[in-house]
């Protein structure tokens, strides 16, 4: 079953267009990476599913309703992301014992062995708390929640690297334990592709890649050798690097099992492409990255 569609969904503010006719669906008890580089619009289609925000044109159903203004939808999701505010009135061990009022399947437990174990002071208050605490007292939220729906927003801005690591692993074995379906954002693939069973990659505006993360990594492939070699190769490239006598070339994944064989032979390694590799590549096209910049500028 589908708990979030998408047709023909666009969202403008003023005369910027942000999505441009998103045609998409999630399937229930899926985690899905949405990804896509800073400004793309993958907080504002979040919003848009959370029925934070409108869309400008297009449908929108989450649990078959228009999330605008759903009382179900709004009892059957949460949504995390750096703007959460909490009462400077409560203290956050209030907050947490106040969250079972809200969330039906509230895992108090859970919550509060998570507040625990990152070390947060039971009278301490939210206002109070430097912006790596204040995401992961959001995570805990985000978590122990269990909504049907959760959507996490970058939900590792400003944590260290030691916090985002035991937020992904508590994610993920909660996920184990209490399937359901999660949006989870971010701008850095390389930190969650273990996580995640399918990725919404977002593109100008429009979904440039939606599926299977191993569909993802099996799209391109890295072939190491001499350059004499990789010239006879007369595929499109997405990205060359050099080194020495020694070529790197990354080509679409379409290599017949003659021609993997021929270059074997001819001592060409043929190597996977990671997720992140290919989600760089699918959202820098031909240009060449940044390296291209030195060597137009060298060639000029």
């Amino acid at each position: 079953m589908n708990v979030i569609e998408f047709s023909n969904v666009s969202k403008s503010f003023g005369a910027h267009s942000v999505l441009n006719q998103l045609d998409f669906t999630i399937a229930e008890g899926v985690l899905t990476g949405v990804i896509g580089r800073n400004g793309v619009g993958k907080s504002t289609l979040m919003k848009i599913a959370a029925g934070h925000i409108r869309a400008t044109s297009g449908d929108v159903r989450v649990f078959s309703e228009n999330p605008f203004n759903s009382l179900k939808v709004s009892a059957n999701l949460i949504f995390t992301d750096d703007t959460m505010s909490f009462s400077d009135k409560l203290t956050l061990q209030d907050i947490l014992e106040e969250a079972a009022r809200f969330y039906p399947n509230w895992d108090a437990d859970l919550a509060q062995r998570l507040f625990e174990y990152f070390g947060f002071h039971p009278a301490a208050r939210y206002p109070t708390l430097s912006k790596g605490r204040k995401s992961t007292f959001n995570a805990i939220f985000g978590i122990a929640a269990h909504c049907p729906v959760t959507i996490l927003d970058e939900p590792t801005t400003g944590m260290d690297t030691a916090v985002r690591k035991d937020f992904y692993r508590a994610l993920l074995k909660d996920y184990i334990a209490h399937p359901r379906t999660i949006l989870l954002s971010s701008h850095h693939l390389e930190e969650i592709e273990d996580l995640l069973e399918d990725i919404l990659l977002i593109h100008d505006g429009g979904v440039r890649f939606h599926g299977p993360i191993t569909e993802l990594q099996e799209r391109f492939i890295k072939l190491i050798g001499k350059e004499e070699k990789l010239a006879s190769i007369q595929k499109t490239v997405y990205g060359r690097l050099q080194n020495g006598a020694w070529s790197e070339i990354v080509v679409e994944n379409e290599l017949t099992d003659e021609e993997k064989t021929r270059l074997a032979e001819e001592g060409v390694k043929l190597m996977p492409v990671s997720a992140n590799e290919a989600y760089v590549i699918l959202t820098t096209g031909l240009n060449g990255g940044i390296d291209n910049v030195f060597n137009r500028t060298a060639t000029h």
